[in-house]
């Protein structure tokens, strides 16, 4: 009864077993020689039949590595025997935890037995974590936890779609429902954009600086035994506003030793106008036992002066050359204002500070009202966050005005509303001041001011949602891309110009959540046969564009028991909080978090029949 409740590692009752068990590990494993290190085993505490069993191990294999992350987990009784470790080992602790450890002079280096948790839309964080690691001696790595999906393979459903059941759809207990999905790749092995996240950030060469006066890039080799030029060939190209302006290749690439850094010359020309990158991409030089000669092994993408940064497409977006000189009529009653010309009605609801309605040219661009918007469906990431989501009630807000005045300016209605974002028995959320211009060409600009009451968490994210016709299935943006990106997620994009359609930009995660997104965004447009729907930021932006809503994202179980809505749903966001590792890992860092008290945000819409029509 003394021991009730203790853990069994320092239960002397369990030293035979526990030993006994290490023995037997070791006697299958030993002459395999990609075991580089022996582990005690996993979160299982620490005590006296884990320090025998370390010391048998070192004195029965001295040759390889010894390690235990859970030597840390011990009660107070004794002072305890750590001679047989190695590494010092931890999970999931927070860059600020490695900092102290580093600044203590330690005499055992730091090895990230798990530190990115890799559960649906994830891992984030991962570029902060490598550069630590690069960065200090005393670290060894990590570890992402993990690498595939566990789920069991139940056939097709009847709307097609292959269905994978977890923890609990059998009905068993006890179970962790689907915490077993939380890998770099799905069951089926397809890889999650996480993977090709983790790829990016941890490619075998890096630019770590670049002179565009003289043209000449400095590159450090980050393999253990390999010289640059043997190891890989590289492709470069300029683009401006997503259209490559020039670009060359390396076949031979500069001698650089393991660990070591060297410069290449490269010739580019960079346009006076435009959003303008260089990019380096990295190939395989020579096939191997695993790999073809050729494959893509990561690339750097590094922004470039001139003098115009801009992108001029969305530039042109914002100052349209107007030759439609109607003029704009008003009628107001109780709740909306109509704002008319020739070619637009559009219904602007003075409860809610956005438009109910708009009609362009005969036809109907919202199918249901726009409204402002900081929800999105959790992730798995968000698997704490969205406890205190729901006790803020982020689900259920609704938007309130107390204030709306309109008047005529240089031809163009300027509409003024205060409101706020709030929910059920809780006090405001964000405060909010919108002004509207709707121009005489049916052209929409939303400048937004607001302000946070920071009592409260982070939010998911905050920008408006419009509800668009479903046949507008065409997706052209300039940002990044072409896989999904988010604030801490964003390696495996890079900046340039990207069609795909609605369908196509969605990410089947088998426990639907947050995905699809696309931020640094300079404008999106999104068609139909008839119609077209653009957007500009004054500053880049975030869009999700889909055919699911985020309340059915939220309420399923399964991908497969996802139902579309009858339309195209935009999502045009300010930001978006992060994604990081917190469904196992430390909270979100404090940069990537969307807790910031002040929100300036700025788009303009605007809509176009084609002219084939």
């Amino acid at each position: 009864l003394e021991r009730w409740n203790e853990p069994f590692a320092d239960n002397p009752t369990y030293l035979e077993a526990t030993v006994d068990r290490t023995q037997r590990c070791v006697h299958r494993d030993k002459n395999r020689p990609s075991v580089i290190c022996w582990s005690m085993g996993n979160e299982s505490a620490y005590g006296c039949c884990f320090e025998a069993a370390l010391a048998w191990t070192k004195n029965f294999d001295h040759t390889r590595l010894t390690h235990y992350e859970s030597a840390q987990y011990r009660n107070k009784k004794r002072k305890y025997d750590f001679s047989n470790i190695d590494l010092y080992s931890d999970m999931y602790p927070p860059i600020s935890r490695l900092q102290r450890y580093v600044d203590a002079k330690p005499d055992k280096p730091f090895l990230m037995c798990e530190y990115a948790h890799a559960m649906g839309n994830g891992p984030g964080d991962l570029e902060e974590y490598w550069q630590f690691i690069q960065s200090h001696d005393e670290m060894c790595g990590g570890f992402v936890w993990e690498w595939c999906d566990h789920a069991v393979y139940k056939g097709i459903a009847e709307n097609g779609k292959t269905m994978y059941w977890y923890g609990g759809d059998h009905g068993e207990y006890p179970h962790d429902g689907n915490f077993c999905m939380d890998g770099l790749v799905y069951p089926n092995r397809r890889p999650h954009t996480g993977l090709l996240e983790c790829k990016n950030v941890n490619r075998p060469v890096r630019v770590c600086n670049f002179d565009q006066g003289t043209g000449i890039v400095t590159l450090h080799n980050y393999m253990d035994f390999t010289s640059l030029d043997k190891y890989l060939t590289m492709t470069y190209e300029v683009t401006c506003d997503g259209t490559v302006v020039c670009s060359g290749q390396v076949e031979n690439m500069p001698e650089i030793p393991p660990h070591a850094e060297g410069t290449l010359p490269l010739d580019i020309r960079v346009p006076e106008k435009g959003r303008c990158y260089l990019r380096l991409c990295y190939f395989l030089k020579t096939a191997n036992e695993l790999l073809p000669a050729g494959h893509a092994l990561g690339f750097d993408e590094i922004p470039l002066a001139n003098n115009d940064s801009r992108n001029q497409s969305a530039v042109a977006l914002w100052n349209p050359e107007n030759s439609v000189k109607d003029t704009i009529g008003t009628e107001e009653d109780d709740r909306f204002i109509t704002v008319r010309t020739a070619n637009f009605t559009y219904l602007y609801d003075k409860f809610k500070g956005s438009f109910n309605k708009m009609t362009f040219k005969g036809h109907e661009l919202l199918t249901c009202p726009m409204d402002f918007n900081i929800w999105r469906a959790p992730i798995d990431n968000d698997r704490y966050l969205k406890v205190k989501w729901a006790a803020a009630q982020y689900d259920r807000t609704v938007t309130r005005a107390y204030h709306t005045s309109y008047e005529l300016e240089h031809g163009d209605m300027h509409i003024h509303t205060v409101l706020s974002i709030g929910a059920p028995i809780v006090q405001r959320i964000v405060n909010v001041t919108v002004d509207w211009i709707v121009s005489t060409d049916g052209g929409i600009t939303a400048t937004v001011q607001a302000k946070r009451n920071t009592e409260f968490p982070p939010l998911p994210r905050f920008g408006f949602r419009l509800f668009l016709p479903k046949d507008m299935e065409r997706v052209s943006y300039y940002g990044l891309g072409p896989g999904e990106n988010y604030h801490d997620k964003r390696r495996a994009s890079y900046h340039g110009f990207f069609q795909n359609t609605v369908t196509g930009l969605h990410e089947d995660y088998i426990r639907p959540q947050e995905n699809g997104s696309h931020s640094e965004c300079d404008y999106v447009m999104l068609e139909s046969d008839a119609l077209q729907v653009k957007v500009a930021g004054l500053k880049p932006f975030s869009f999700n564009a889909s055919h699911y809503t985020q309340e059915e994202l939220t309420a399923k179980k399964h991908n497969y028991e996802l139902k579309e809505c009858s339309s195209t749903v935009l999502c045009l966001d300010y930001q978006q909080n992060g994604i990081g590792s917190n469904s196992c890992g430390p909270a979100l860092m404090e940069q990537y978090c969307l807790d910031h008290e002040t929100i300036a945000f700025k788009v303009r819409i605007i809509p176009e029949v084609k002219k084939c029509v």
